[in-house]
């Protein structure tokens, strides 16, 4: 049995490969952008009790796929691989999501959460570097997995946001800043306790070194920290303007029905 596992699971390499904005990589991404119109717009009129249990159908299905994979690669890998460990920003903010559901202490975080793993997997949604590195087919477990998990919490946290919006003002994003700040703490911690295992470099949320290079080796723990915290906060900041501009455009919409009400009843 472990032979047919390691042959159904194995990356499959040869012939048709998965590609950046290629036929396989855009399905994913209409998945997921079908899949969260679908549950919006069945969802958007009902209970508040009602649409976070639609929600958290999606962080349950993530956190078990997440878990799942802890299981099936080594019949993929040939090993559990160390960087699966939730010190990477996807893979810890879905075990902060699934908690913050579960835990009453973590609850007034759930929506920050959500947030911010909404944002980091729509970017390895749609840049998907980690997959195309290691150039396999488009059907085999690594590509499969890796995409259903990033899609799949990209539904949950836009969704989330959607139907938390009214909990989302801005005198709130200090949560935002706090829950980043611990996110790099988090990372810097994993990077240093696990670098140099199985020889490998460990980069957990791109802390101590730039993905791109085009930072010294030496500067790089310095700066992308810092460097990150800033980008990811002003990505949510402008997730806070556009939910203000709609709250704005529609109360702008409301406004005059309600001044002809008024009129009526005086």
């Amino acid at each position: 049995m472990y032979e047919w596992l390691c042959g159904l699971l194995s990356d499959k390499k040869g012939g048709e490969i998965f590609t950046c904005f290629g036929g396989w990589h855009l399905s994913y991404v209409l998945f997921t952008v079908v899949v969260s119109a679908l549950v919006l717009i069945l969802m958007i009129r009902k209970s508040d009790e009602k649409r976070l249990k639609a929600a958290g159908v999606f962080i349950d299905l993530s956190m078990g796929l997440y878990i799942a994979d802890f299981f099936l690669m080594p019949f993929a890998y040939g090993e559990i691989d160390v960087e699966k460990l939730p010190f990477h920003i996807c893979t810890a903010m879905c075990v902060m999501c699934f908690l913050s559901r579960h835990i009453r202490a973590l609850e007034k975080y759930r929506v920050h959460f959500a947030l911010l793993g909404f944002i980091s997997n729509l970017v390895y949604l749609i840049y998907p570097a980690g997959v195309m590195w290691h150039a396999v087919a488009p059907l085999c477990y690594r590509v499969i997995q890796t995409l259903l998990f990033h899609s799949l919490m990209t539904v949950y946290g836009f969704l989330t946001v959607c139907f938390e919006a009214k909990r989302m003002s801005i005198r709130f994003c200090p949560r935002d800043l706090f829950v980043l700040v611990g996110m790099t703490a988090w990372a810097l911690l994993g990077n240093y306790a696990y670098n140099g295992i199985g020889g490998r470099t460990i980069n957990w949320f791109f802390v101590v070194a730039d993905p791109f290079g085009v930072l010294d080796a030496r500067v790089a723990p310095i700066v992308m920290p810092f460097l990150n915290i800033v980008l990811f906060f002003a990505a949510e900041l402008a997730v806070y303007g556009i939910i203000h501009a709609l709250r704005t455009l529609r109360n702008k919409e409301r406004r005059p029905a309600r001044e002809k009400h008024d009129r009526a009843s005086s």
